[in-house]
């Protein structure tokens, strides 16, 4: 695989930001495969409103977010509104996140986020556009790529490394249940429990390790008194999911 991209097709363009849009879309069209079946991706029409590719096996539909250099915790999106009613609506697309050098116009790191990772508590209403705006009044809105899992953060290409198809089937599928829950209470509840195994840090832990973010979680579900129960219910659920094993004693490991 060639990392770099075609400079030479992109001569028509003046501006650097449609410069840079056609040769990662370009360069992901030709080299990237869906991480759902491995099976190649198909363009949408230009300017299509929500995705940039898809996928004809899965039917799945695939943004493409690129930037030179590293992305951040937060990344700008589009109008929070229209965020909102996407996310409501099941109709948002999978994420992907390329990074490149544009010195050399060569892709350095390549990672997809499933659609099912995204909830209205990762999307930030940013303040109003000013009244001598262009757009005065407009609402844009950020997504909080920090308050995602590790397990939501799929690395397809690592510091010019394509990692094995296999591995990025597996590891899709790995949290897939998460598509069938709707309900982005209980979906909340399950994520934010993998973010505080994430942040444990340990292959393995007890629910000792777990309890110390009873106090995060408290400010995150004001409404729930049972922080420990439901922590210990989010934990059976990834367990029989086959997202943890139960090792006993209240001991558990990442799979």
């Amino acid at each position: 695989m060639y990392f770099e991209m075609d400079i030479s097709s992109a001569l028509k363009y003046n501006s650097k930001s449609q410069k840079a849009r056609y040769l990662t879309e370009g360069w992901v069209h030709k080299n990237i495969s869906c991480p759902g079946c491995g099976v190649s991706f198909e363009k949408c029409i230009n300017n299509s409103p929500v995705a940039d590719f898809y996928c004809l096996t899965c039917l799945e539909d695939f943004e493409l977010k690129a930037t030179s250099g590293k992305i951040g915790k937060i990344i700008p999106d589009g109008a929070y509104r229209t965020m909102i009613e996407r996310l409501s609506s099941n109709s948002n697309p999978n994420l992907l996140l390329l990074e490149y050098n544009i010195e050399h116009w060569s892709v350095q790191n390549l990672a997809v986020i499933p659609k099912y990772y995204f909830t209205p508590s990762i999307i930030q209403k940013r303040t109003p556009l000013s009244s001598t705006a262009q757009r005065a009044g407009w609402v844009g809105c950020n997504i909080l790529i920090g308050e995602i899992p590790v397990a939501g953060k799929i690395h397809i290409i690592r510091n010019q490394s394509i990692q094995p198809l296999e591995k990025i089937i597996t590891a899709w599928r790995k949290t897939s249940f998460l598509k069938e829950i709707t309900n982005n209470q209980s979906k909340g509840w399950l994520l934010q429990t993998m973010l505080c195994i994430d942040r444990i840090g340990k292959q393995e832990f007890d629910l000792k390790d777990i309890y110390k973010f009873e106090k995060n979680l408290r400010t995150i579900f004001p409404d729930n008194n049972h922080i420990k129960e439901k922590l210990r219910q989010q934990l059976q659920i990834l367990r029989d999911r086959g997202y943890l094993n139960f090792i006993g004693g209240g001991v558990y490991a990442l799979k």
